[in-house]
């Protein structure tokens, strides 16, 4: 019989209750048909991550971590198991309701997600995401300007057409764009390619650390083991199943971060 808890002046003092998971896999699979049969992209995949956690996902590509994300942002449903944001069964809402779900709590931010009108500047592009926000576009471009400027976009270049961009520059306007709408959840499958090392791990630095001091959970995964440093936990992927020095397929409670914290994984 288990012994029972401490007591104070005839109280029972009981450890505090684990805060639900933001986010979480139950034993969820996702299988795509390829012409007579099907493609197991993952299998019986479990994991939970809380609110402000930064966790990577490392594979190989055709691992299955792509598929996971998507599947973490809401974008796509599994075919089998449960996917749970904030309490909410993923699986069993319609795909309108996912798409909102999308827009307002989960940002996904992809090296292949760049997409900019002709002639349209920096500012107008970061402030037209908040177009469905009901912000006057005043509010918008002041958001955008704050967002540009937490990524280290200067006032100067928030006007700057998005054509004359390089890829360091691209990347930071999409992580902008991201944080502009203050989702509880940034998922992030493999950030832009960038010209040098060396403006990738700044880039990398600067994701952790605003979403860091924001409490925003990071989901990112990478084939690159270095855009991964600086993570509180670090999952692998092979073959669309997880491992980790835990349990296999699944991992322990991800704790948040402290704001601003960059450590080496």
């Amino acid at each position: 019989m288990p012994p029972a808890p401490p007591s104070l002046d005839g109280l029972s003092v009981r450890p505090p209750a684990r805060p639900p998971a933001l986010l979480s896999f139950a034993n969820v699979g996702r299988r795509y048909p390829d012409g007579g049969r099907e493609i197991v992209a993952l299998e019986g995949v479990s994991f939970e991550l809380q609110a402000g956690a930064a966790v990577g996902v490392y594979g190989a590509r055709r691992s299955g971590k792509s598929t996971l994300l998507r599947l973490a942002a809401a974008i796509e449903s599994p075919d089998a198991g449960v996917v749970r944001f904030a309490g909410l069964d993923v699986t069993r809402i319609s795909p309108g309701e996912r798409a909102r779900l999308l827009r307002s709590s989960i940002a996904f931010l992809t090296s292949a997600g760049w997409l900019a009108s002709p002639g349209e500047t920096v500012l107008d592009h970061v402030a037209m995401s908040l177009g469905s926000e009901g912000l006057t576009m005043r509010e918008a471009k002041r958001r955008a300007l704050l967002a540009l400027d937490a990524v280290g976009v200067a006032a100067l270049g928030a006007e700057e057409l998005t054509a004359s961009l390089s890829l360091g520059e691209r990347a930071r306007v999409m992580l902008a764009r991201a944080l502009v709408r203050e989702p509880r959840l940034l998922v992030v499958d493999e950030p832009a390619p960038m010209p040098s090392v060396g403006e990738r791990e700044r880039f990398c630095a600067i994701l952790r650390t605003v979403t860091g001091e924001r409490g925003i959970a990071l989901l990112i995964a990478s084939e690159d083991m270095a855009t991964l440093r600086g993570v509180g936990a670090l999952m692998s992927i092979s073959a669309g199943e997880l491992c980790s020095s835990e349990e296999r397929g699944t991992v322990s409670q991800l704790r948040p971060r402290r704001a601003g914290a960059s450590g080496s994984a």
